[in-house]
């Protein structure tokens, strides 16, 4: 696999790290969490199944446990010497408990001037409000994500997808990878400040136009991606179901209203999103409320036309295509979790389902290290770890 060899010691908790780090661990890297006392709080957050929460199933999957009490000098020496042979250290601290602690980049590279560190925070390492709490609501509040996903009655709307700890995760995996490919190349490791806020805005490039344009917000309802293009919609069907329309280029909206017999519309459609296209926003939400939605299913399959039934999470999880493209992976005991994204025609990721116990690997990892059976137990005598 393509991460066979490179070891990771992850220090960080709930989504962003964490997903990155399992997104290694399923391309073949050994990651090493490194789980405070009680464990990683996920593990008893959300439904469980068969004992483990969901959701520490889809962001622990295939990763090594352990415990260090960084607070001791037994703890924190441990985890420098075991810094010495990995690859990537990942942190999400607020911003300077590292430096306290002792096992800040600096201190890391003086043992291993090749890793790649990567430190994932709110705000980032630096500026006014860098030590500002938040998850990422707050995030996508303070960014103007929560602005723009305006609802229909104007009022900003609760966000469904925690997108900025996800952009955040994905960044952070970008990031480590280019530092790890150009750590290879040089020999020289590097620093990597990934801040969630940072990377939301990151995601804003078809977004930007009224802001860099005119110096304004926009007025979500009149954007194209936003409600203010009639062929880029939510409309509701009579049986209280609904659809999409999803591509608002004008040759899908000639093959639509052509098949809806009012082609005199498609002129309007040409025009830019906003008010002007009212009318056509009107003719649709009356034809497509006038039928159910397996009428409107049948009769748009025969339409090449970007269109798509909401479906509600669990149906859309087990839809043929999901299944198809592998999204959806049971393991051994019948547990569900989820896919793999990224498919390559070699090496492709090999997920290992198993989930450790909470420092289930702190012996191991600390005799992988050098550490003597006497060692270890005088380090659990002085609460060094726990078990």
């Amino acid at each position: 696999m393509k991460l066979q060899g490179i070891r990771v010691l992850d220090l960080s908790l709930f989504l962003p790290g964490p997903h990155f780090t399992m997104m290694m661990a399923d391309h073949g890297a050994e990651v090493i969490s490194l789980e405070p006392p009680g464990g990683e709080p996920v593990r008893h957050i959300g439904l469980q199944q068969n004992g483990e929460s969901v959701w520490f199933r889809n962001v622990f999957r295939g990763k090594k446990s352990i415990n260090l009490n960084l607070k001791s000098s037994a703890g924190k020496a441990a985890f420098l010497k075991l810094c010495e042979n990995v690859d990537v250290v990942v942190e999400a601290f607020r911003p300077g408990v590292v430096e306290r602690l002792g096992i800040d980049y600096k201190s890391v590279m003086q043992v291993n001037p090749k890793i790649v560190y990567c430190s994932i925070s709110a705000y980032g390492q630096t500026g006014p409000k860098r030590l500002q709490p938040a998850h990422d609501l707050s995030i996508q509040a303070d960014s103007g994500a929560v602005f723009i996903n305006e609802g229909q009655d104007g009022k900003p709307a609760q966000p469904a997808m925690p997108v900025a700890d996800m952009a955040g995760s994905l960044m952070a995996f970008s990031g480590v990878l280019m530092a790890l490919l150009r750590a290879q190349q040089s020999g020289e490791g590097d620093y990597i400040d990934i801040s969630m806020q940072d990377s939301l805005i990151a995601w804003y490039s078809n977004a930007m136009g009224s802001v860099f344009a005119e110096n304004r917000s926009p007025k979500p309802k009149h954007e194209r991606s936003w409600g203010g293009a009639a062929m880029y919609g939510i409309y509701e069907t009579n049986d209280q179901r609904y659809l999409t329309l999803g591509g608002s280029e004008v040759k899908f909206a000639e093959n639509l209203l052509t098949a809806l017999n009012r082609s005199d519309l498609i002129e309007l459609c040409k025009q830019p999103p906003g008010d002007v296209q009212n009318p056509v926003k009107t003719f649709l939400k009356e034809s497509f409320g006038a039928q159910s939605l397996a009428f409107w299913s049948d009769f748009l399959a025969k339409i090449d036309v970007c269109w798509s039934p909401v479906r509600e999470l669990n149906e859309a999880m087990r839809d043929e295509h999901t299944l198809s493209r592998e999204m959806l992976l049971t393991d051994k005991h019948g547990n569900q979790h989820l896919g793999v994204p990224i498919k390559y025609a070699q090496e492709p990721a090999n997920p290992n389902f198993d989930l450790p116990s909470f420092s289930q690997h702190t012996r191991e990892v600390l005799a992988q290290i050098g550490y003597s059976q006497d060692d270890i137990e005088e380090m659990k005598t002085a609460r060094a770890f726990s078990e």
